[in-house]
């Protein structure tokens, strides 16, 4: 992690290129640490967040080690790197300075919780994004169900189980990004940020590069992703994707196929209820609560991190192997469970 300050600009860049910038809990408590000493700095009006190398701001969080941790049984530490990420996301969402986050190239998992909650949210034609948890028998998390949940009509329940890709105009539409500038361009905005350019604030100093994307692929396919997606259960989803007669729907429900099971139905519920939640704190709390259900009691993520990245053989062994398989008690079970460490510390 690289921190410094130039010109009234807190410049932080995330710097494990060989791991397209994966957080780890080091990590997270240096963004911590920066953004706390510059948040009563006088000297310091903006933050700029970026990554090192060409290929993504953050790939996510470092997943493997989470599996190491979960299979060893040491439930503390993962409960300890939740409790830090969501603090910096909730600290980036709060931030007294407006936060430039630049997600170029691929943004995903754990940098959608970096770059979604910052105040001014850029993406180029390289972007990538996506909440891919459901794939390794997991769930969105890091905030992302407040962002999915304010998603225009059921987008946010196709986006957060299916872990479709969201390019840079699929992004604005969903509101995970706020401008489109070229990456060609990336360079003159860092250095107008720091010259202070007129006119002077960061997001109008955005506009000065900001291009209007093409329609999005989420808005050419709204007609069937809400009607699919109202559905009360994943089964019921996958059964109207079928019956829609697009080929894009069609390809949808063959590819949640592939997907966890739990993971699907705990997912689609976590969006529903945090779409109709006050606030992103309350929304981290109940991630964090499905995520230690999750680290505590189901193999699935254990076996889809195996599957994923140990492995990678690609064929993960669900439990139940399903959608239809899943109770509707596995779904309650997962909302009534308790931590035994809060997410916020006194």
């Amino acid at each position: 992690m690289l921190a410094r300050s130039a010109a009234g600009v807190g410049h932080l860049t995330l710097n494990r290129p060989r791991a397209i910038n994966a957080l780890d809990d080091e990590m997270i408590t240096q963004i911590r640490a920066a953004l706390d000493a510059w948040r009563d700095d006088a000297d310091v009006q903006s933050v700029l967040l970026d990554g090192a190398g060409e290929r993504g701001l953050c790939a996510g969080g470092d997943v493997r080690a989470l599996y190491d941790q979960v299979r060893a049984g040491q439930l503390d530490l993962v409960a300890g790197f939740f409790q830090n990420e969501y603090t910096m996301n909730a600290q980036i969402a709060e931030y007294r300075h407006p936060i430039v986050a630049l997600a170029d190239g691929v943004t995903m998992g754990g940098g959608i919780g970096l770059a979604g909650h910052a105040a001014v949210r850029v993406v180029t034609e390289r972007s990538k994004l996506a909440m891919p948890e459901t794939r390794i028998g997991f769930t969105p998390d890091v905030g992302g169900t407040w962002l999915l949940g304010r998603a225009p009509g059921r987008v946010g329940e196709f986006l957060a189980t299916t872990c479709a890709t969201m390019d840079a105009a699929d992004a604005v539409y969903a509101g995970f990004a706020d401008h489109l500038v070229p990456s060609a361009h990336l360079g003159d905005l860092r250095d107008a940020l720091q010259t202070r350019a007129d006119p002077g604030g960061p997001s109008e100093l955005v506009l000065l590069f900001d291009e209007t994307p093409e329609t999005s692929n989420l808005e050419r396919w709204r007609g069937w992703i809400d009607e699919c997606f109202a559905a009360d259960t994943v089964p019921e989803i996958i059964d109207r994707l079928h019956a829609a007669g697009d080929p894009e729907a069609t390809a949808t429900a063959e590819r949640m196929t592939d997907l966890a099971p739990t993971g699907m139905a705990v997912t689609l519920e976590s969006v529903r209820r945090a779409r109709a939640a006050s606030g992103l704190r309350e929304v981290l709390v109940q991630e964090y609560g499905l995520v230690m259900w999750f680290a505590t009691t189901q193999p699935d993520l254990v076996e889809g991190i195996r599957a994923q990245l140990v492995d990678k053989d690609r064929t993960p062994r669900w439990n139940p192997a399903t959608p239809a398989e899943v109770p509707a008690a596995t779904i309650a079970d997962a909302f009534a469970f308790v931590p035994e460490r809060p997410l916020w510390q006194d």
